[in-house]
């Protein structure tokens, strides 16, 4: 019942990698088993026998970017209120079985989906599956009940956001990069609208959005696909299908001028300095600059190794940290960035002049060739632990198909950005980095006095 997510895990290894850029299909190193059940429930299957565990994943297409306005929070609301039982399994009994036979569970929102997971030892997978079936269909919604986790709501946003100057500062700043599309608005919603959300809002949004054939149930873990489809068969598809609404999305316009967005606060000890550009994602706007926006963030922003750590912490001392972030899996677009905190004695207007000056040194010179064979060999390297973990397996697929994505392009992950080249990053930074498009914030200490 938690908020947030962001999400395409990096896949697979780099002991593969010529092999990769040979045949692609030797990239195939998950092997997911597909099948889809008579009421449109797609199911992917990712064997994995190392250990007697398996982790369940029910995704819904359905985000808070699908949101009506003025209902701001609403799928993060029925994500809490999902808990709250059903005529077979009554308030607190899905948890409680769960930790019952040690297992985890939780559940998060995003702009684009709404996700539940479980992770058990691999006998207690029918219970599991029978558990988040029921509650597909069956949801039970007391008044009083909606009422006081409106005020759990509440106080989770209090806590995450209004609490932390660093929270408040990145709500309006995403309401000030996006001019029109919902992905301006927050994810656990604006306060005033929670306040008014009720429970006919709540069961109205569950009856339209979810649907078996508005899911994915990805189970990854030791089992077997024939294991897997009987136990589906006989708890989700027992769940009917129902008509689901075609996802209606605003296209963001053109931006044609840069903005600030500054915020004093007197809980700020350090300052920041953030930098937005709107980008391309995997599944919008020119898409064939996703994978050299990714390997380009890493180029950048690779921890101790990026350029920007290494130009802005180490060479010139202007900044205590710094890097680069790349949002590509979003439905519609994503987001390109930076961040940096200056160093004590550092202004915020040495250091901003500071990243802008290495801005433009990266558009004109480009990167080098060996920043980005690093880049890519510790993106791919770093995958290489996704394989053992059956949460982050699964968790990968479920977020990838339910945005549009398949398995192929998963599986393809690693030999894509293998073949990324030097001129692919440098013509994709110059697409992105346009100063029109550049969105800042500034969290600062209060003015004394």
């Amino acid at each position: 019942m938690r908020l947030m997510s962001h999400d395409l895990a990096r896949l697979l290894p780099t002991l593969f990698a010529a092999a990769l850029l040979a045949s692609p299909a030797a990239a195939q190193k998950f092997n997911p088993a597909s099948f889809t059940l008579d009421n449109g429930l797609q199911v992917v299957v990712v064997e994995n026998h190392r250990a007697p565990a398996v982790t369940q994943m029910v995704y819904y297409k359905v985000g808070s970017a699908d949101e009506e306005p003025g209902k701001g929070g609403l799928a993060h609301f029925l994500e809490h209120l999902m808990f709250k039982g059903t005529p077979k399994h009554p308030p607190g009994e899905f948890s409680q079985m769960v930790a019952k036979h040690g297992g985890r569970e939780n559940a998060f929102t995003t702009q684009d989906t709404t996700g539940y997971w479980q992770r058990v030892a691999t006998k207690q997978l029918g219970m599991i599956m029978e558990l988040e079936a029921d509650r597909m269909v069956n949801l039970v919604l007391a008044p009083e009940t909606v009422l006081s986790e409106r005020d759990v709501i509440l106080e989770e946003r209090r806590s995450r956001v209004e609490q932390e100057a660093g929270g408040v500062l990145n709500e309006q700043l995403t309401a000030t990069t996006w001019l029109a599309h919902p992905y301006r608005n927050p994810v656990i919603g604006w306060e005033h609208e929670i306040r008014g959300l009720t429970r006919e809002n709540a069961l109205e949004f569950y009856k339209r959005w979810y649907a078996p054939n508005n899911a994915i149930l990805v189970i990854a873990g030791d089992v077997t696909v024939a294991d897997v489809r009987k136990l589906a068969e006989k708890t989700f598809g027992q769940v009917p299908a129902r008509p689901v609404p075609k996802r209606m999305r605003v296209t963001e316009p053109e931006q044609r001028a840069a903005r600030r967005v500054e915020l004093k606060d007197p809980r700020v000890r350090q300052a920041s300095i953030t930098r937005r550009y709107i980008a391309p994602s995997y599944m919008a706007g020119a898409r064939e600059h996703a994978a050299a926006l990714e390997v380009a963030s890493e180029v950048l922003g690779g921890g101790s190794t990026g350029v920007f750590f290494r130009s802005l912490v180490v060479e010139q001392k202007v900044a205590s940290s710094a890097g680069a972030f790349y949002s590509p899996t979003s439905i519609d677009l994503g987001l390109f960035g930076f961040s940096l905190t200056p160093r004590t004695g550092v202004t915020v207007a040495e250091a901003e002049a500071a990243l802008d000056s290495l801005i433009k040194d990266v558009l004109a010179k480009g990167v080098s060739a060996e920043e980005v064979e690093r880049a890519k060999q510790r993106m791919i390297d770093s995958s290489i632990f996704a394989m053992d973990n059956t949460q982050s397996v699964a968790r990968m697929f479920a977020s990838a198909l339910s945005r549009g994505q398949s398995a192929n392009e998963i599986e393809e992950w690693p030999a894509r950005i293998a073949l990324v080249t030097v001129e692919q990053i440098n013509a994709a930074l110059k697409a992105v980095l346009r100063s029109p498009w550049s969105v800042t914030g500034l969290l600062l200490p209060a003015d004394k006095g």
